[in-house]
């Protein structure tokens, strides 16, 4: 029973916390010299950034940087 309610309580605080902004994103990384160019594989969306670290927050509505 303890297991169960460890799991429910497991999904509602990733729930929360999780960062809806990005939630449908899935980042591919082209690194460069300068940095890194991300693409979004799910609604196509490019910008730039450092290398190792993708973008925190959704270009789909926001159009291409």
């Amino acid at each position: 029973m303890l297991l169960v309610v460890g799991l429910i309580v497991a999904f509602v605080l990733i729930a929360v916390f999780s960062n809806r902004g990005t939630r449908a994103c899935r980042w591919r990384e082209y690194p460069k010299a300068e940095g890194s160019v991300w693409t979004c594989v799910n609604c196509g969306a490019t910008t730039r950034g450092p290398v190792g670290k993708a973008p925190r927050i959704c270009f789909r509505d926001k159009g291409q940087t």
